[in-house]
């Protein structure tokens, strides 16, 4: 039976390649941070872990807790972990760039890198870190998520060169729109963060809030549910020769082609088309 850690396993992907990797047959270790969702893991019928990516002290238990289960070994890990504080940069609190960072980069990097010995240890392992289309291309009024992916971008392809000799296999899965709790969460953030500051980019705040609460026609037919993500996961865990970077749905792709294809200004023209309709 192949062992798994997976982060961020309360709702949407977590949720999702949690419960679709059981009933594969794998052991899965499920972490969350708030009780009632550590239960609603359990009743799934996998090992649910209390886990918060911004302390140290939790991350170390969390990965003691799995080794003391499996004997020492893990065969996989999925961060899937991240949230986001929308709002200008020029709007950002240090505070606000060290919770983004603490949550999305360090903690991720930090449980990674305890991983990594244990993979060396055993002679194999897959490591696959759920980025974002935002880690390729960055988007206005989302700057510090952007950031906070670019670095799990560079962090992960670091990783993947450096462990190319130990057998130990690191994918990147880059979705664009998906079905989870993202867009109500980021509201939240907002609201409790910037909702009450002055700002010159007032107007589009309020647009983009509303953007949040109202998906288009448009928008929900390039929105994929979470398993169009675990479709991906599955293959990176199971392929003899994964692929390094898998992006989800059309967005995704597009965005990363365009990437490739256009300058810098041109590419500024295109997403200023693209957000129109949530900022000026």
């Amino acid at each position: 039976m192949q062992s798994i850690l997976i982060t961020g396993c309360s709702t949407g992907i977590g949720w999702c390649a949690a419960e679709t990797l059981h009933k594969r047959g794998y052991q899965v270790f499920a972490t969350a941070r708030k009780e009632e969702d550590l239960k609603k893991l359990s009743a799934l019928g996998v090992e649910s872990i209390k886990l918060e990516m911004a302390d140290s002290e939790s991350i170390q238990l969390a990965l003691r807790t799995v080794l003391e289960k499996t004997g020492g070994t893990l065969d996989a890990l999925f961060n899937n972990v991240g949230y986001a504080i929308p709002g200008a940069v020029e709007d950002l609190s240090r505070e606000m760039m060290r919770d983004q960072f603490e949550a999305n980069v360090f903690g991720l990097m930090e449980l990674t890198n305890l991983v990594v010995p244990v993979m060396r240890k055993q002679g194999h392992g897959r490591i696959v870190h759920n980025t974002s289309i935002l880690g390729v291309v960055a988007l206005p009024y989302r700057g510090n998520y952007n950031a906070s992916k670019f670095a799990l971008e560079a962090y992960t392809s670091t990783l993947r060169q450096e462990l190319r000799q130990a057998n130990i296999q690191v994918c990147i899965i880059a979705p664009g729109p998906i079905e989870t709790r993202f867009r109500a969460t980021a509201s939240k953030s907002f609201e409790e963060n910037l909702s009450d500051k002055a700002s010159v980019h007032a107007d589009n705040y309020q647009k983009m809030v509303n953007h949040f609460q109202e998906t288009t026609a448009s928008e929900k037919k390039m929105t994929l549910p979470p398993d169009a993500v675990v479709a991906k996961l599955i293959d990176a865990l199971e392929s003899k020769h994964p692929k390094a970077r898998y992006y989800v749905g059309l967005p995704a792709h597009m965005f990363a082609w365009l990437r490739r294809l256009l300058p810098d200004a041109a590419l500024d023209w295109v997403i200023a088309r693209v957000m129109s309709g949530e900022v000026k």
